[in-house]
């Protein structure tokens, strides 16, 4: 029972964090507010869909040729707009502790997804302060890639074969795997000893049809975003929440009655998206990327934000089409 009134206090905690989003600089909306219709409490997520394995969703456009010099985008390319505009437009999430959320104290959206978008501002214009944040929900990554109302998301996203037929994806940028969090005085192991229990994902999430797709056969429950899964999970509206375990893991950070159980029983491979309109662009982030695994940029970020969880692994291989 100590966790329930520990954990309603952390609830109010997590709430002030986001309410201070509304005081910072970034054109981002508050925690929701672009993923209305999965707002209003828990809500049963729909029966899962037939995995597509239409493709290889590891392999993304081949970089064809040398990087330009920053400030020096290719006439006509997307970077040249990109450029033009003055700023870089990254989607992202801002309660995704380590990958991307807002530091309470400046305001500002920071993790290892923001810091993919800022190696990708660099590489444009020679600053990497020339982005611009843009909260988006879960649910609403693949379209606003798609529709162009951002220029690249990076938001712990896997990239599989139903998202590609609408958007492109970088070459692989993170390796993940989806395990469960419940509370410390809970006997459960792994997802297998949920069955009929409730257990929290966000909407627009693989982390949620994993859930569905599991032999078990717990109650998906799909909330907007993974900080609303904490904070159901805390006021004991749900059992669990199972998700990536890097998501995972600043969950737990940031509540001492919770732990991450069982071993990965997914693979998600993490890729950055962007508009199927502009494949330069998908070759121009891959050709940044190999730059940053071969000189010790990938491995300089991965130590910054998750060097608590251990030695840096070798970067994901890249695979091209």
């Amino acid at each position: 029972m100590m966790r329930t009134r520990i954990g309603i206090a952390l609830a109010g905690t997590a709430a002030t964090v986001l309410a201070l989003a509304g005081c910072s600089g970034d054109s981002s909306p508050l925690p929701g507010s672009t993923t209305a219709a999965a707002t209003p409490g828990a809500s049963a997520a729909a029966p899962a869909a037939t995995p597509d394995t239409s493709c290889n969703p590891r392999a993304s456009l081949r970089p064809t040729g040398a990087l330009p010099q920053p400030g020096h985008m290719p006439a006509g390319s997307y970077m040249a707009k990109i450029q033009a505009q003055g700023r870089l437009i990254l989607g992202t999430s801002q309660d995704t502790l380590l990958f991307s959320s807002r530091n309470p104290f400046t305001g500002k959206v920071e993790g290892f997804d923001v810091d993919m978008g800022r190696q990708i501002a660099q590489a444009i214009f020679g600053d990497p302060n020339k982005l611009q944040i843009k909260v988006i929900g879960y649910d609403k990554r693949v379209s606003s890639a798609k529709d162009g109302s951002v220029d690249i998301v990076a938001d712990t996203m896997t990239a599989n074969c139903a998202r590609w037929k609408d958007v492109n994806f970088s070459s692989i940028y993170y390796e993940a795997g989806q395990r469960v969090l419940v509370s410390k005085d809970s006997p459960v192991k792994s997802i297998d000893d949920l069955g009929g229990k409730k257990v929290c994902a966000a909407s627009g999430s693989t982390s949620l049809d994993n859930i569905a797709k599991a032999k078990s056969k717990p109650i998906p429950v799909a909330k907007a975003s993974f900080g609303d899964c904490l904070v159901a999970f805390q006021q004991n509206e749900v059992d669990a929440i199972s998700t990536d375990d890097t998501i995972l893991a600043g969950m737990a950070a940031q509540d001492p009655y919770a732990r991450v159980v069982g071993v990965p029983f997914t693979q998600e491979p993490y890729g950055m998206a962007m508009s199927k309109a502009h494949p330069e662009f998908t070759q121009f982030v891959n050709a940044v990327l190999a730059k940053n695994r071969e000189n010790g940029t990938w491995t300089a970020t991965y130590k910054k934000w998750l060097g608590a969880f251990g030695a840096p692994p070798a970067p994901p291989v890249a695979e091209y089409k």
